[in-house]
């Protein structure tokens, strides 16, 4: 595929292309594919299902391997009201691509097929200082790599296969492991309000100090709690930070379920977005 066909892809299934089409109404980029494809007359609903159409069988590229995630196994599996989903969650040197938590949690590590895997022992090594389960998902052909480098590094990662058809299967499911776990890179993934819900569950007051030293001390005390006790916490306050309305959800489009999810948006911003998705292509 030409580098200028995959620049435009990469740029339609974004937080900058949904933020500007709920301000504004349109987007440029949208009403040149409208052009390309021909499809003035027909709405943006129906062109973003194109475009999306066209990614799973040319270009599966992140945003496609999240958004199958998000719709397979948050929407499939599970639901809004009991799992909340994370994605590009700093942890330690790495970031983890995508993660699901509810009575326990999972990362999944993506690699598609425009990714190599030079990189994934020490992703994997990072995501297990702060979670217990972890997961490779890609593609048929990278399969045989995979499972031999997870073998080598011998800890029991799970893979998932996210096959052309769209089906997404289960080579090795993912068990627990937890002699990694790591209560400071643990505390660096809280927020303020986080880690001091945390901690007056266990002591009677806060640190009275100034606000140069507030996290130290704060993170002092958390090293001295339980690494069982603090890993249920953990996930309890990272399972707060998304909370979506799951009427106004359900009815987003397959395509954009992760832009949405992810997006917080409000009531006027569903409405704005059913607008906008409805509108003729090109109009404004």
């Amino acid at each position: 595929m030409a580098q200028g066909k995959m620049n435009i892809l990469n740029s339609v299934f974004t937080k900058t292309m949904l933020n500007k089409c709920l301000s504004v109404g349109h987007n440029d980029i949208l009403i040149c594919m409208a052009e390309r494809y021909k499809l003035q007359g027909k709405t943006y609903g129906d062109l973003l299902k194109i475009i999306y159409k066209t990614i799973k069988k040319e270009y599966r590229n992140e945003y496609y391997y999240k958004n199958t995630l998000l719709n397979k196994l948050l929407l499939g599996v599970h639901s809004v009201r009991t799992t909340t989903a994370l994605t590009e969650l700093p942890i330690a040197n790495s970031k983890a691509d995508f993660i699901l938590i509810n009575g326990k949690a999972v990362v999944y590590e993506i690699k598609t097929e425009l990714d190599n895997i030079d990189r994934l022992e020490n992703q994997i090594n990072d995501y297990y200082k702060a979670f217990d389960h972890v997961a490779v998902v890609t593609y048929e052909k990278n399969i045989k790599n995979s499972l031999e480098l997870i073998q080598r590094i011998n800890k029991p990662v799970g893979v998932y296969c996210l096959r052309k058809s769209g089906v997404l299967s289960t080579v090795v499911k993912p068990l627990p492991y937890r002699i990694l776990l790591d209560k400071g890179v643990i505390f660096s993934i809280l927020r303020k309000h986080e880690y001091e819900e945390i901690l007056r569950r266990y002591y009677t007051a806060l640190p009275d100090v100034s606000s140069f030293v507030y996290y130290k001390e704060c993170k002092k005390l958390f090293l001295e709690l339980p690494m069982e006790e603090v890993y249920q916490e953990f996930l309890s306050v990272l399972k707060k930070r998304i909370v979506v309305d799951e009427y106004r959800f359900k009815d987003i489009p397959y395509e954009i379920k992760f832009l949405a999810y992810f997006n917080k948006l409000k009531i006027n911003d569903y409405h704005q977005l059913t607008k906008f998705l409805s509108q003729n292509c090109g109009g404004v």
